[in-house]
Protein backbone atom coordinates (compact mmCIF):
# COMPACT_ATOMS: atom_id res chain seq x y z
CA UNK A 1 0.00 0.00 0.00
CA UNK A 2 1.26 3.21 -0.87
CA UNK A 3 1.82 5.81 1.92
CA UNK A 4 3.66 8.88 3.26
CA UNK A 5 7.45 8.82 4.43
CA UNK A 6 7.44 9.88 8.35
CA UNK A 7 9.03 12.96 7.32
CA UNK A 8 6.57 14.23 5.71
CA UNK A 9 4.02 13.33 8.25
CA UNK A 10 5.81 15.45 11.05
CA UNK A 11 4.88 18.92 9.63
CA UNK A 12 1.99 20.70 8.29
CA UNK A 13 1.07 23.80 5.96
CA UNK A 14 2.52 26.76 7.76
CA UNK A 15 0.15 28.34 10.09
CA UNK A 16 1.25 31.94 8.33
CA UNK A 17 -0.97 30.47 4.82
CA UNK A 18 -3.67 29.23 7.39
CA UNK A 19 -4.60 32.32 8.45
CA UNK A 20 -4.42 34.08 4.65
CA UNK A 21 -6.86 31.54 3.62
CA UNK A 22 -9.39 32.65 6.13
CA UNK A 23 -9.03 36.32 5.50
CA UNK A 24 -11.30 38.37 3.33
CA UNK A 25 -10.15 39.53 -0.43
CA UNK A 26 -10.16 43.43 0.97
CA UNK A 27 -8.71 42.70 4.42
CA UNK A 28 -5.70 44.23 5.52
CA UNK A 29 -3.00 42.21 5.40
CA UNK A 30 0.01 42.99 7.94
CA UNK A 31 0.63 39.12 7.73
CA UNK A 32 3.01 38.89 4.23
CA UNK A 33 6.65 38.80 4.84
CA UNK A 34 7.27 41.15 1.60
CA UNK A 35 8.80 44.24 1.29
CA UNK A 36 6.40 47.08 -0.79
CA UNK A 37 8.80 48.19 -2.93
CA UNK A 38 9.11 47.40 -6.79
CA UNK A 39 12.60 45.68 -8.00
CA UNK A 40 15.35 48.27 -8.69
CA UNK A 41 14.69 48.75 -12.59
CA UNK A 42 18.30 48.06 -13.07
CA UNK A 43 17.23 44.39 -11.71
CA UNK A 44 14.74 44.10 -14.01
CA UNK A 45 16.45 45.14 -16.74
CA UNK A 46 19.47 43.00 -16.45
CA UNK A 47 17.05 40.29 -16.27
CA UNK A 48 15.34 41.26 -19.55
CA UNK A 49 18.71 41.97 -21.20
CA UNK A 50 19.86 37.93 -20.08
CA UNK A 51 16.90 36.34 -21.69
CA UNK A 52 16.49 39.23 -25.07
CA UNK A 53 20.29 37.95 -25.52
CA UNK A 54 19.55 34.35 -25.19
CA UNK A 55 22.39 34.10 -21.90
CA UNK A 56 19.51 33.27 -19.84
CA UNK A 57 18.13 29.71 -21.90
CA UNK A 58 20.21 27.45 -20.62
CA UNK A 59 21.45 25.81 -17.27
CA UNK A 60 23.98 28.26 -15.48
CA UNK A 61 27.31 26.53 -13.10
CA UNK A 62 25.28 24.61 -10.42
CA UNK A 63 27.24 27.27 -7.84
CA UNK A 64 25.52 30.43 -10.16
CA UNK A 65 27.36 32.34 -12.47
CA UNK A 66 31.00 33.30 -11.81
CA UNK A 67 30.11 36.49 -12.37
CA UNK A 68 26.99 36.50 -9.77
CA UNK A 69 29.39 34.91 -7.08
CA UNK A 70 31.65 37.10 -7.11
CA UNK A 71 29.23 39.78 -7.05
CA UNK A 72 28.06 38.27 -3.65
CA UNK A 73 31.68 37.84 -2.46
CA UNK A 74 32.76 41.56 -2.82
CA UNK A 75 29.46 42.12 -1.19
CA UNK A 76 30.34 40.42 2.33
CA UNK A 77 33.99 41.34 1.81
CA UNK A 78 32.77 44.98 1.74
CA UNK A 79 30.03 44.69 4.89
CA UNK A 80 31.41 41.79 6.64
CA UNK A 81 35.30 42.44 6.14
CA UNK A 82 35.65 38.30 5.45
CA UNK A 83 37.68 37.10 2.76
CA UNK A 84 35.32 35.04 0.78
CA UNK A 85 36.15 32.98 -1.87
CA UNK A 86 33.13 32.85 -4.96
CA UNK A 87 34.08 29.50 -5.06
CA UNK A 88 32.50 29.10 -1.48
CA UNK A 89 29.38 30.68 -2.75
CA UNK A 90 25.82 29.00 -4.07
CA UNK A 91 23.30 30.38 -5.68
CA UNK A 92 19.97 28.78 -4.34
CA UNK A 93 16.41 29.39 -5.30
CA UNK A 94 16.03 32.28 -2.90
CA UNK A 95 17.05 31.56 0.83
CA UNK A 96 14.54 28.63 1.73
CA UNK A 97 16.39 26.53 -0.84
CA UNK A 98 19.80 28.07 1.33
CA UNK A 99 18.22 26.65 4.27
CA UNK A 100 16.91 23.59 2.92
CA UNK A 101 20.40 22.56 1.37
CA UNK A 102 22.08 23.71 4.68
CA UNK A 103 20.66 21.31 7.35
CA UNK A 104 20.39 18.49 4.81
CA UNK A 105 24.24 18.37 4.53
CA UNK A 106 24.71 18.76 8.01
CA UNK A 107 21.76 16.87 9.72
CA UNK A 108 21.32 13.12 10.37
CA UNK A 109 18.59 11.32 11.57
CA UNK A 110 18.43 11.88 15.57
CA UNK A 111 20.32 15.39 15.06
CA UNK A 112 19.27 17.95 17.50
CA UNK A 113 18.92 21.44 15.92
CA UNK A 114 18.68 24.15 18.22
CA UNK A 115 16.30 26.78 17.02
CA UNK A 116 14.81 30.14 18.29
CA UNK A 117 11.42 30.17 19.34
CA UNK A 118 9.52 32.05 18.68
CA UNK A 119 11.18 31.67 15.29
CA UNK A 120 10.77 31.61 11.16
CA UNK A 121 8.52 28.04 10.84
CA UNK A 122 10.89 26.62 8.32
CA UNK A 123 13.32 26.12 10.70
CA UNK A 124 11.24 23.32 12.71
CA UNK A 125 10.06 22.04 9.25
CA UNK A 126 13.10 21.53 7.51
CA UNK A 127 15.17 20.05 10.48
CA UNK A 128 11.81 17.25 10.44
CA UNK A 129 12.71 16.79 6.66
CA UNK A 130 16.13 16.25 7.34
CA UNK A 131 14.93 13.62 9.99
CA UNK A 132 16.58 15.52 12.51
CA UNK A 133 14.86 17.01 15.74
CA UNK A 134 14.35 20.99 16.33
CA UNK A 135 14.64 21.34 20.30
CA UNK A 136 13.54 25.16 20.54
CA UNK A 137 15.38 27.61 22.82
CA UNK A 138 13.07 30.31 24.19
CA UNK A 139 14.05 34.06 24.14
CA UNK A 140 15.13 37.09 26.52
CA UNK A 141 12.29 39.04 27.42
CA UNK A 142 12.75 41.22 24.67
CA UNK A 143 12.73 38.57 21.82
CA UNK A 144 16.84 38.77 20.88
CA UNK A 145 18.26 34.94 21.53
CA UNK A 146 20.13 34.72 24.43
CA UNK A 147 23.44 32.80 23.69
CA UNK A 148 23.75 31.68 27.31
CA UNK A 149 20.40 29.38 26.80
CA UNK A 150 21.85 28.09 23.23
CA UNK A 151 24.95 27.12 25.18
CA UNK A 152 23.04 25.67 27.88
CA UNK A 153 20.72 23.50 25.10
CA UNK A 154 23.84 21.45 23.30
CA UNK A 155 23.85 18.13 24.32
CA UNK A 156 26.17 15.44 22.46
CA UNK A 157 23.46 14.95 19.79
CA UNK A 158 23.53 18.44 18.91
CA UNK A 159 24.58 19.20 15.24
CA UNK A 160 23.87 22.82 14.82
CA UNK A 161 21.80 25.45 16.04
CA UNK A 162 20.32 28.59 14.61
CA UNK A 163 20.42 32.48 14.92
CA UNK A 164 18.64 34.94 12.87
CA UNK A 165 19.72 38.28 13.12
CA UNK A 166 17.40 40.18 12.67
CA UNK A 167 15.01 38.43 12.88
CA UNK A 168 11.77 36.96 11.63
CA UNK A 169 9.04 36.74 13.35
CA UNK A 170 10.49 39.14 16.13
CA UNK A 171 12.63 42.09 14.22
CA UNK A 172 15.02 41.78 16.88
CA UNK A 173 18.95 42.47 16.02
CA UNK A 174 21.27 40.95 17.85
CA UNK A 175 24.07 42.67 19.80
CA UNK A 176 28.18 42.43 18.56
CA UNK A 177 28.60 41.06 22.12
CA UNK A 178 25.74 38.53 21.22
CA UNK A 179 26.83 37.68 17.85
CA UNK A 180 30.89 36.87 19.15
CA UNK A 181 29.33 34.83 21.42
CA UNK A 182 27.44 32.90 18.91
CA UNK A 183 30.71 32.58 16.94
CA UNK A 184 32.69 31.11 20.25
CA UNK A 185 29.53 28.68 20.85
CA UNK A 186 29.94 27.37 17.45
CA UNK A 187 34.13 26.97 18.23
CA UNK A 188 34.52 25.94 21.34
CA UNK A 189 31.02 23.04 21.18
CA UNK A 190 32.47 22.27 17.52
CA UNK A 191 28.52 22.59 16.35
CA UNK A 192 27.21 24.09 13.07
CA UNK A 193 26.24 27.68 13.77
CA UNK A 194 23.66 28.52 11.27
CA UNK A 195 23.29 31.90 10.91
CA UNK A 196 19.93 33.49 8.76
CA UNK A 197 20.68 37.15 7.37
CA UNK A 198 18.39 38.30 5.03
CA UNK A 199 17.38 41.23 6.52
CA UNK A 200 21.03 42.07 6.83
CA UNK A 201 19.92 45.89 5.67
CA UNK A 202 17.12 46.62 7.43
CA UNK A 203 18.50 47.72 10.61
CA UNK A 204 17.24 50.64 12.20
CA UNK A 205 19.44 50.84 15.70
CA UNK A 206 22.90 49.83 15.88
CA UNK A 207 24.65 47.54 13.00
CA UNK A 208 23.92 44.49 11.26
CA UNK A 209 26.85 41.42 12.65
CA UNK A 210 27.74 38.14 11.39
CA UNK A 211 28.88 35.02 13.62
CA UNK A 212 31.08 34.83 10.34
CA UNK A 213 33.15 37.94 11.23
CA UNK A 214 34.41 36.18 14.67
CA UNK A 215 34.45 32.82 14.59
CA UNK A 216 37.73 30.99 14.71
CA UNK A 217 36.77 27.72 12.93
CA UNK A 218 34.80 26.92 9.73
CA UNK A 219 31.78 26.46 12.27
CA UNK A 220 29.50 28.96 10.42
CA UNK A 221 27.38 28.80 7.54
CA UNK A 222 25.96 31.97 6.37
CA UNK A 223 21.81 31.97 4.42
CA UNK A 224 21.43 35.29 2.42
CA UNK A 225 19.11 36.51 -0.34
CA UNK A 226 18.44 39.12 -2.57
CA UNK A 227 14.13 38.24 -1.55
CA UNK A 228 14.62 41.19 1.37
CA UNK A 229 17.68 42.82 0.78
CA UNK A 230 16.46 44.25 -2.67
CA UNK A 231 12.55 43.84 -2.45
CA UNK A 232 13.07 40.73 -5.17
CA UNK A 233 11.16 38.02 -3.52
CA UNK A 234 9.19 36.80 -6.45
CA UNK A 235 12.79 36.33 -8.18
CA UNK A 236 13.85 33.31 -5.85
CA UNK A 237 17.24 34.38 -5.30
CA UNK A 238 19.07 33.40 -2.55
CA UNK A 239 22.92 32.77 -1.27
CA UNK A 240 24.74 30.04 1.41
CA UNK A 241 28.52 30.69 1.72
CA UNK A 242 30.85 28.78 4.29
CA UNK A 243 34.02 27.03 4.60
CA UNK A 244 35.05 24.97 1.44
CA UNK A 245 34.13 21.48 2.86
CA UNK A 246 31.11 22.73 3.81
CA UNK A 247 30.12 24.07 0.38
CA UNK A 248 30.59 21.18 -1.56
CA UNK A 249 28.33 18.99 0.42
CA UNK A 250 25.64 21.64 0.34
CA UNK A 251 26.39 21.45 -3.70
CA UNK A 252 25.47 17.66 -3.56
CA UNK A 253 21.86 18.25 -2.31
CA UNK A 254 21.76 21.68 -4.55
CA UNK A 255 22.73 19.85 -7.81
CA UNK A 256 19.80 17.17 -7.55
CA UNK A 257 17.34 19.33 -5.73
CA UNK A 258 17.21 22.43 -8.07
CA UNK A 259 20.61 21.90 -10.69
CA UNK A 260 21.09 25.83 -10.34
CA UNK A 261 19.23 28.58 -9.84
CA UNK A 262 17.25 30.56 -12.22
CA UNK A 263 19.16 32.08 -15.00
CA UNK A 264 17.18 35.20 -14.83
CA UNK A 265 17.25 35.62 -11.71
CA UNK A 266 21.02 35.16 -11.29
CA UNK A 267 21.82 38.10 -14.18
CA UNK A 268 19.22 40.05 -12.09
CA UNK A 269 20.59 39.81 -8.43
CA UNK A 270 24.39 40.42 -9.99
CA UNK A 271 22.76 43.90 -11.00
CA UNK A 272 21.20 44.76 -7.64
CA UNK A 273 23.95 43.55 -5.98
CA UNK A 274 26.79 45.88 -8.34
CA UNK A 275 23.88 48.89 -9.35
CA UNK A 276 22.68 51.33 -6.97
CA UNK A 277 21.39 50.64 -3.49
CA UNK A 278 19.46 54.02 -3.08
CA UNK A 279 16.77 51.35 -2.99
CA UNK A 280 17.88 50.26 -0.04
CA UNK A 281 18.42 53.27 2.63
CA UNK A 282 14.55 53.89 0.81
CA UNK A 283 13.81 50.99 2.03
CA UNK A 284 15.14 51.27 5.42
CA UNK A 285 14.18 54.63 6.19
CA UNK A 286 10.51 53.92 5.21
CA UNK A 287 10.44 51.05 7.17
CA UNK A 288 11.31 52.48 10.45
CA UNK A 289 9.18 55.47 9.92
CA UNK A 290 6.30 52.54 9.66
CA UNK A 291 8.04 50.73 12.96
CA UNK A 292 7.69 54.33 14.80
CA UNK A 293 3.65 54.22 13.64
CA UNK A 294 2.72 50.72 14.68
CA UNK A 295 4.51 51.13 18.34
CA UNK A 296 2.91 54.74 19.07
CA UNK A 297 0.11 52.85 17.99
CA UNK A 298 0.39 50.30 19.86
CA UNK A 299 1.09 52.28 22.99
CA UNK A 300 -2.44 54.03 22.70
CA UNK A 301 -4.07 50.45 22.27
CA UNK A 302 -2.77 49.19 25.56
CA UNK A 303 -0.06 46.48 23.84
CA UNK A 304 3.45 46.32 25.16
CA UNK A 305 5.89 45.84 22.31
CA UNK A 306 9.43 45.41 22.59
CA UNK A 307 10.87 47.79 19.94
CA UNK A 308 11.84 46.41 16.53
CA UNK A 309 15.39 47.30 15.81
CA UNK A 310 15.22 45.79 12.43
CA UNK A 311 13.17 43.35 9.62
CA UNK A 312 9.44 44.89 9.39
CA UNK A 313 7.98 42.96 12.21
CA UNK A 314 6.50 43.34 15.23
CA UNK A 315 5.78 41.02 17.76
CA UNK A 316 2.74 42.73 20.47
CA UNK A 317 1.88 40.06 23.41
CA UNK A 318 -2.13 40.12 23.04
CA UNK A 319 -5.12 39.06 25.01
CA UNK A 320 -6.51 35.54 23.67
CA UNK A 321 -8.83 35.77 20.66
CA UNK A 322 -7.07 39.07 19.68
CA UNK A 323 -6.28 37.67 16.51
CA UNK A 324 -9.44 36.20 15.11
CA UNK A 325 -10.93 39.19 16.56
CA UNK A 326 -8.60 41.24 14.12
CA UNK A 327 -9.37 38.58 11.17
CA UNK A 328 -13.19 39.00 11.71
CA UNK A 329 -12.77 42.66 11.38
CA UNK A 330 -11.02 42.64 8.05
CA UNK A 331 -6.82 42.72 9.25
CA UNK A 332 -5.17 39.90 8.71
CA UNK A 333 -2.20 39.40 11.73
CA UNK A 334 -0.30 36.00 12.65
CA UNK A 335 -1.18 34.46 15.92
CA UNK A 336 2.24 33.92 18.10
CA UNK A 337 2.35 30.39 17.89
CA UNK A 338 2.73 29.62 14.51
CA UNK A 339 6.34 30.53 15.29
CA UNK A 340 6.54 27.87 18.57
CA UNK A 341 5.33 27.27 21.72
CA UNK A 342 6.68 30.43 23.38
CA UNK A 343 5.42 32.46 21.12
CA UNK A 344 1.71 31.46 22.34
CA UNK A 345 0.44 35.36 24.05
CA UNK A 346 1.49 37.27 20.89
CA UNK A 347 1.14 38.14 17.79
CA UNK A 348 3.24 38.82 14.86
CA UNK A 349 2.45 41.94 12.64
CA UNK A 350 4.10 42.66 9.36
CA UNK A 351 4.71 47.03 8.83
CA UNK A 352 5.47 46.41 5.21
CA UNK A 353 2.39 48.09 3.90
CA UNK A 354 1.25 51.59 3.35
CA UNK A 355 1.23 54.19 6.26
CA UNK A 356 -2.71 54.88 5.36
CA UNK A 357 -3.34 51.21 5.36
CA UNK A 358 -1.11 51.04 9.09
CA UNK A 359 -3.32 53.39 10.56
CA UNK A 360 -6.39 52.01 9.75
CA UNK A 361 -5.32 48.59 10.96
CA UNK A 362 -4.19 49.81 14.10
CA UNK A 363 -7.67 51.83 14.42
CA UNK A 364 -9.27 48.43 13.76
CA UNK A 365 -6.42 46.29 16.27
CA UNK A 366 -8.10 48.75 18.72
CA UNK A 367 -11.73 47.52 18.03
CA UNK A 368 -10.08 43.82 18.42
CA UNK A 369 -8.07 44.33 21.61
CA UNK A 370 -11.01 45.85 23.76
CA UNK A 371 -13.47 42.90 22.53
CA UNK A 372 -10.71 40.61 23.17
CA UNK A 373 -10.01 41.96 26.94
Amino acid sequence: MTTFSDRVERISISGIREVFEAAGDDAINLGLGQPDFPTPPHARQAAVDAIESGKADAYTENKGTPALREAIAEKHRADQGIDLDPDNVIATAGGSEALHVALEAHVDAGDEVLIPDPGFVSYDALTKLAGGEPVPVPLRDDLTIDPAAVEAAITEDTAAFVVNSPGNPTGAVSSEEDVREFARIADEHDVLCLSDEVYEYTVFDGGHHSPIEFAETDNVVVVNSASKLFSMTGWRLGWVYGAEGRVERMLRVHQYAQACASAPAQYAAEAALRGDRGVVDEMTASFERRRDIVLEGFAEIGLDCPTPKGAFYAMPRVPEGFVDECLDRGVVVVPGEAFGENGAGHARVSYATDESDLREALDVMAEAYEAAR
